[in-house]
């Protein structure tokens, strides 16, 4: 997908998160629920997002619907979408198997990682965080059969600690879940989450209007800058 700001802000982006579409094929989660939307929502989406082009798709965790549902709808739409796995579920049930992780590749989208047991990095010791940030990535990369340079914080969870170690290991962009639009050329990404609750007229005014009311963008702001300098 060409990425192309509006004409006032022309590096600026819209990242939307998604997560499964369909039946769940695994144990959820508490409140994962809340992320998973339906097969017809998600074409619905994919049918405003084709009318924006500065709105860049991700998906996270590495369920078995980014393949079997996630990519035909994408192609059929003629997007691309960055996916970001978890390593610790390659090949179990209801998620990706390596295969199908190649696949991804082969059919041109970005495939990063979203660490190894979707734990919160913010809580991590120096060998966990280095587990999930190093070992995971290499993981998916014997899986994608290509480096992975992009990484995703599972439950939007960082900090300065975080951000040091993802610069250190080399990645070259990290995505966030903290809301508002996004600079193409920024190294943090901040992204929304799409709800199962949200409509295809929700990702519309957001596409139109990432930033929102003032007063929502001086929260989000302030929240980033406390995550980042603690």
């Amino acid at each position: 997908m060409v990425v192309r700001g509006r004409k006032d802000r022309p590096n600026e982006l819209l990242n939307l998160c998604f997560h499964g579409v369909g039946t769940p094929e695994r144990p959820l989660e508490p409140d994962e629920e809340l992320y998973w939307v339906e097969p017809a929502q998600f074409d619905e989406f994919l049918a405003v997002i084709g009318r924006y082009p500065s709105v860049r798709i991700t998906v996270d965790d590495g369920n078995h619907s980014d393949i079997a549902l996630v990519l035909p709808t994408l192609q059929r739409h003629n997007l691309k979408a960055s996916f970001f796995v978890i390593s610790g579920r390659l090949g179990q049930p209801g998620s990706l198997a390596p295969a199908e992780v190649r696949s991804l590749v082969q059919s041109g989208m970005t495939v990063g990682s979203h660490g190894m047991r979707h734990t919160p990095w913010q809580s991590a010791d120096d060998e966990q965080l280095r587990e999930e940030l190093v070992d995971a990535a290499v993981a998916i990369a014997d899986a994608a059969g290509q480096a992975v340079h992009e990484v995703s914080c599972p439950f939007g969870s960082y900090n300065r600690r975080v951000l040091k170690a993802a610069r250190r290991f080399g990645f070259s962009r990290i995505y966030t879940v903290d809301g508002g639009p996004a600079r193409s050329d920024a190294w943090l990404q901040p992204r929304y989450t799409v709800r199962a609750a949200d409509t295809p007229a929700d990702l519309e005014r957001r596409a139109r209007s990432p930033h929102g009311t003032p007063f929502a963008t001086a929260v989000r702001g302030t929240k980033s800058m406390v995550k980042r300098w603690r």
